[in-house]
């Protein structure tokens, strides 16, 4: 039998194809591109598809290498969270810093000065905000700015910034209160901005790896939490001064950041990492239907991500976590840090030092970082719609919280008046926060294409930061209405 001219170029160009891919390193997994609706997110795998060609996976995955950079994903993600953390619980240190001077005593029922009762609000305000506005800008115009400069850069910056802080510990300030105070937001605004870039970009560069690494970085984020309700706890237990407590709490964060720029330098040299950093592993068309001209295949060319585009793939992500963290900021720790044991009459060291810390801090945490994981395993659900109506569920925790056990009622009624009821609320409060944020992060990088995925895990970054920032302000408004 004769073969015509377009059987022949098949051949020939089946041939050199083959010859390509088995030349490369690595292996393939040969398959048709399945018809279920669970994959059409990876339609810009097979751009250059027709409906006989055949989809070829292509890995050149280094084989060593992974679990040190899961191992480095998981220390920067600590890294984001922790340094804020112990900057914020540090809480005794900055009422004493701007305490009356000039009573000799330490009163814990004297009043008040304005300069203490104002710090945790405006805190809470300029860290919000900066944060948000650089996450934001971030998602915008993040890829004009290179790798190095938002990581490193940003790393130094905050260790530079925590230096200064311990080194005011040893510093009277009693006599420049209000200079201090000024010079102290100066500082939150600039820790902020550096920690919030930062999270953007891990956030981005762990959606171009599989989905365990983005579960590294969020559990990371929850286990910094966990670690700094720990040291919280201890303080209470040791009694410790609060320029004591401040020097120890500054200095580990100095060092948290210290190793993960450390980490970070020997992370970048690692073929694994370079690997994904890269685009990782491919999908080739292999045409079945002969060409009229081999300049029809796509030769690798730089895509640049479309702001626009990308939010129009993942918008209902990034709507569901900024609603999810409105829903937590708006509650806790704002709200949630009023509540009481229901034998707080007692005043039994437990009522009166370990439930709070305990039951607000240590037991969201936990329970966060565990929903963080169970959601690496399980990855469920993948529907938009669904996660969009566990996330509305979930609101109906305010009204349960703003109902719960306090003294500070004048409002509202007790509806939730016993402690395991409490504890039982907080820990499904905590799990389901930490399961839904790790689904919705891993979910939206895969909703779009290759080389949008970084844009699309900045994006989310910055409407995490937004959900913060409303839920933050509608704290303030929940803890009037008590």
């Amino acid at each position: 039998m004769h073969r015509n001219d377009d059987e022949e170029r098949l051949i020939e160009s089946a041939d050199q194809d083959d010859e390509e891919i088995l030349g490369a390193e690595g292996s393939f997994v040969p398959a048709f591109r399945p018809h279920d609706p669970e994959y059409d997110m990876e339609d810009e795998r097979c751009l250059l598809e027709r409906q006989e060609d055949e989809v070829v996976l292509v890995s050149n995955e280094p084989a060593s290498g992974k679990l040190f950079t899961y191992v480095v994903f998981y220390l920067l993600g600590i890294g984001t969270m922790t340094p804020w953390n112990f900057f914020v619980t540090a809480e005794d240190y900055w009422k004493y810093k701007f305490r009356n001077t000039t009573l000799n005593g330490s009163d814990p029922d004297e009043e008040l000065t304005p300069l203490q009762k104002s710090f945790t609000c405006d805190l809470a305000l300029t860290a919000t905000i900066s944060g948000t506005v650089f996450l934001i800008l971030n998602a915008i115009y993040g890829n004009q700015i290179s790798l190095r400069v938002k990581m490193l850069g940003t790393m130094w910056t905050i260790l530079v910034l925590f230096g200064v802080t311990t080194g005011f510990v040893e510093v009277n300030t009693d006599t420049w209160q209000e200079q201090f105070f000024l010079i102290t937001l100066i500082i939150v605004v600039l820790l902020n901005s550096s920690a919030a870039t930062m999270s953007g970009a891990l956030y981005g560069i762990a959606g171009l790896f599989p989905s365990e690494f983005i579960t590294a970085v969020v559990s990371g984020q929850a286990l910094g939490g966990i670690l700094t309700a720990l040291a919280f706890i201890l303080v209470l237990a040791f009694d410790t001064g609060p320029n004591t407590t401040a020097f120890i709490f500054f200095i580990v964060g100095g060092v948290v950041i210290l190793l993960c720029i450390v980490c970070y330098m020997i992370l970048v040299r690692q073929p694994f990492f370079k690997y994904y950093l890269e685009g990782g592993d491919k999908y080739k068309v292999i045409s079945a239907i002969p060409s009229h001209s081999r300049n029809e295949e796509t030769e690798g060319v730089t895509l640049e991500p479309i702001a626009r585009k990308v939010m129009s793939k993942i918008y209902l992500h990034a709507v569901c976590l900024a609603l999810l963290y409105t829903t937590t900021l708006s509650v806790y720790p704002a709200v949630s840090v009023l509540m009481q044991s229901e034998h707080s009459a007692s005043h039994t060291e437990w009522t009166d030092i370990y439930y709070l810390p305990v039951v607000n801090y240590l037991f969201f945490n936990c329970g966060d970082y565990f929903g963080r994981l169970l959601a690496g395993w399980l990855e469920r659900p993948i529907n938009q719609q669904t996660t969009l109506l566990l996330t509305i569920v979930r609101m109906l925790f305010i009204p349960l919280f703003l109902c719960s056990n306090t003294s500070e009622h004048n409002f509202l009624p007790t509806l939730v008046q016993h402690d395991y009821s409490f504890i039982t609320m907080m820990i499904v409060f905590a799990l389901s926060n930490g399961y839904l944020t790790n689904i919705l992060l891993i979910m939206a990088p895969r909703s779009v294409k290759q080389h949008e995925k970084e844009l699309a895990s900045s994006i989310m970054a910055a409407a995490l930061s937004v959900g913060m920032a409303v839920g933050s302000l509608l704290s303030l408004c929940f803890v009037q209405m008590l």
